[in-house]
């Protein structure tokens, strides 16, 4: 085995080295609105995960650059809701070109062909063309620090109010969403991205 200290690494080798193992990793595309201007903001994250499921809680951590905390973030802090997207094919293209760095009063969605729709339970807008979206609540801000209490991440505990899923990836009868249909994209190191190729079943002992 090949060993390497991470507290003698850089911080893009830790990071080339942690997102090139944890792989696959879900895409929460987040659409969040600036209070200030009303501008809906539009991003995706791949540090995301469930949390909880008697409480269905999810966690959502968006990485600062340069200890500036980034727009979803603060829009998140400020309005307290969301609504994540999951991605496929469909909508890769656009997702991808809102990852790009814009002024806080600037939305990604300006330029795209996406439809805001409006949501059941929050005033965040949501994607329309996206298979699976949650409308959010923030449930629990973490500010992540580093050694010397500096905020490097921002970490959100996020409750799930309502789903919406597209009627060719759910199976209603069996409360099945089928990840073959589904068909995810998930997020790999640099520009990679993966899809689901097959599924394995095996049964947990008793």
């Amino acid at each position: 085995m090949l060993f390497y200290s991470a507290s003698e690494l850089t911080t893009k080798q830790n990071y080339k080295f942690l997102t090139g193992s944890i792989i696959p990793r879900p895409i929460a595309w987040i659409t969040t609105i600036n209070q200030e201007s009303g501008v809906v903001n539009a991003a995706p994250f791949s540090y995301f995960n469930v949390v909880a499921k008697e409480l269905p809680l999810i966690s959502l951590s968006i990485n600062r650059n340069e200890k500036q905390i980034k727009d979803s973030a603060r829009n998140l802090l400020q309005q307290k809701e969301g609504v994540i997207h999951l991605v496929n094919d469909t909508i890769l293209t656009e997702m991808n070109q809102s990852s790009a760095s814009l002024p806080a009063d600037e939305s990604e969605l300006d330029n795209s062909h996406l439809t805001l729709i409006g949501s059941q339970e929050i005033s965040v807008p949501a994607i329309k063309e996206a298979p699976i979206r949650f409308e959010v609540r923030l449930h629990q801000y973490i500010p992540v620090k580093d050694n010397a209490e500096n905020i490097i991440s921002d970490m959100f505990i996020l409750e799930v109010l309502n789903y919406h899923f597209e009627e060719r990836v759910f199976d209603q009868k069996q409360e099945y969403i089928d990840p073959l249909k589904l068909n995810p994209l998930a997020r790999l190191a640099g520009d990679a991205y993966a899809h689901i190729a097959a599924t394995l079943h095996v049964k947990r002992p008793k």
